[in-house]
C-alpha cells in the first residue's frame, strides 16, 4: 500500500511501504483512522479551548468571579488534554494538526465571538463539551476495535471527567 498520500503519517512511515506496524505494535493501516478522528478530537479542542479563553476574560456580570474561575479551571484542563492528545497522535506515527487553518477547517466546534451574556457562555460550554463527547465516543468505538488500549483508556477518562461537567453545566443553567 502507498501510504504517501496520507498526510496523518510521520515521514518515516510515509517512506517505509513495508511497514506494517507502528512503533508500539499496533497496525499502520488501522492506525490511519484512528489518527484522523483524533486530529479532529485535536481540532475541536484547540477551539473549544479559545472559547474558554473569550469567555474567561470577556465575562462579567453578578456571576463573574464564579465563572471567571470555572472557565480558567475548564481552559486548564483542555490546555493539558490538547497536548494528550497531539502526543497520543505521535505515539500512533502521526501528525497532529497544527495550525489555527487546520483547527477551524476540521472542527466542528465553532470560534463563539462576542457573546456578552453569561448565561449562553455556559450554555456554548455545554454545547462544546456535548460535541467533544461525541468525538471522543467515536475514538473509543474506533480504538476498541483495534485493540489500542492507550487511546481506549484516555477517551474513557475524558469522557468520565467530561459528563460530570456537562451535569454540573446543565445544574447551573436551571
Amino acid at each position: 500500500m502507498d501510504f504517501s498520500k496520507f498526510k496523518v503519517l510521520n515521514l518515516r512511515q510515509k517512506q517505509n511501504k513495508n511497514m506494517k506496524t507502528n512503533d508500539i505494535g499496533l497496525g499502520v493501516k488501522d492506525s490511519i483512522a484512528l489518527i484522523e478522528k483524533l486530529n479532529l478530537l485535536l481540532a475541536n479542542y484547540q477551539i473549544y479551548y479559545q472559547n474558554l479563553r473569550n469567555f474567561h476574560w470577556n465575562v462579567s456580570g453578578p456571576n463573574f468571579f464564579e465563572l471567571h474561575a470555572k472557565f480558567e479551571e475548564l481552559y486548564t484542563t483542555a490546555n493539558e488534554n490538547v497536548d494528550e492528545v497531539a502526543e497520543r497522535i505521535l505515539t500512533l506515527g502521526g501528525r497532529p494538526l497544527s495550525s489555527y487553518g487546520e483547527y477551524i477547517e476540521n472542527s466542528e466546534i465553532k470560534e463563539a465571538r462576542e457573546i456578552q451574556d453569561s448565561k449562553r457562555m455556559v450554555e456554548i460550554v455545554r454545547e462544546n463539551l456535548n460535541t467533544l463527547l461525541k468525538v471522543e465516543r467515536e475514538v473509543l468505538d474506533s480504538a476498541s476495535e483495534q485493540g489500542d488500549e492507550g487511546t481506549v483508556t484516555l477517551m474513557s477518562d475524558y469522557i468520565t471527567a467530561k459528563e460530570k461537567v456537562v451535569w454540573m453545566l446543565s445544574a447551573y443553567l436551571k
